[in-house]
């Protein structure tokens, strides 16, 4: 039975998703440089990604809620599996702890697509109203 995954293609919100999470990554790391800053990769994933992407789908005329929404929601996995590869390793896991964690991580991953829904707005917004790079809506 032949596949045919040739004719399969990513959606356009999830391309700008995609590259507004990781656009977000290096301008996290130049935000951490800022006296006095204490930015993480989810933090930023969560928050710059989805301005990002939000001002990547005004210009590609995508819903920037949509793309917001999703970008924010993959930045909390992206913060989940930052904790999980660096901090999890060193606490000592007992029932209460775990019990813990995954209802941290339900939380976060239930109010990381709001932000990253009102960030991919502001990014929109930002970049049809302020900055002029809006697709042309007929009247």
């Amino acid at each position: 039975m032949p596949s045919n995954t040739r004719g399969r293609r990513i959606p356009q919100v999830w391309h700008v998703v995609i590259l507004g999470t990781i656009a977000s990554l290096p301008a996290t790391a130049v935000i951490n440089w800022l006296p006095n800053s204490e930015a993480t990769a989810g933090g930023g994933a969560i928050i710059v990604g989805p301005m990002i992407a939000g001002a990547i789908a005004a210009k590609r005329s995508v819903e920037p809620d949509a793309v917001g929404l999703r970008a924010g929601f993959l930045g909390g996995i992206v913060a989940v599996s930052g904790f999980m590869l660096t901090e999890a390793t060193s606490v000592a896991w007992s029932l209460n702890t775990t019990v813990f964690f995954l209802i941290a991580v339900v939380m976060l991953l239930c109010l990381s697509p709001v932000f990253g829904l009102i960030f991919g707005r502001i990014g929109g917004w930002a970049a049809s109203s302020v900055g002029g790079f809006g697709v042309d809506q007929p009247s």
